[in-house]
């Protein structure tokens, strides 16, 4: 399992509940450029629209930049790959004010996932505590060494 590109800021902007597995449809010279680590997930998020999931603002540079016409849009809305259930899971989360945030980027054998994030946003006080169980954390690890 090759991780292709990840979300770092996810997990420490958003206090994330669930996690899911979704496919996402891409076409075939952005399978090489996501196979290639030409990803960027910072700012990008997942929608409902029409009972189907959409992956939004995830940019994916061009495979060949000199040789791909001039019209690509990099940062193209993108379909998830979900059944009626995991939808239904996504739909629910959005009612309940929840977002939804991809983690990684990664290939299960020939395909490429999308780890999704069910999360709600942290506020800044929330931020600064996570800071601090971190160095915490990187202090305690030092003095048992």
């Amino acid at each position: 399992m090759a991780v292709f590109a990840t979300n770092r800021k996810a997990r420490f902007d958003y206090d994330i509940k669930d996690t899911l597995e979704a496919g996402v449809a891409l076409l075939g010279p952005e399978v090489k450029s996501v196979r290639e680590g030409k990803v960027r997930l910072t700012g990008s998020f997942a929608i409902i629209r029409g009972g189907e999931a959409y992956l939004v603002n995830t940019d994916i540079s061009p495979y060949q930049p000199g040789n791909t016409a001039e019209d690509i849009d990099t940062a193209r809305t993108r379909k998830l790959l979900l059944n009626r259930s995991e939808i239904a899971i996504l739909a629910k989360a959005i009612e309940d004010k929840l977002t939804i945030v991809p983690i990684s980027l990664y290939s299960k054998g020939r395909t490429v996932k999308l780890e999704l994030g069910i999360g709600r946003p942290r506020k800044q006080f929330d931020k600064r505590e996570a800071i601090k169980k971190r160095d915490i954390g990187k202090e305690v690890g030092k003095r048992l060494k």
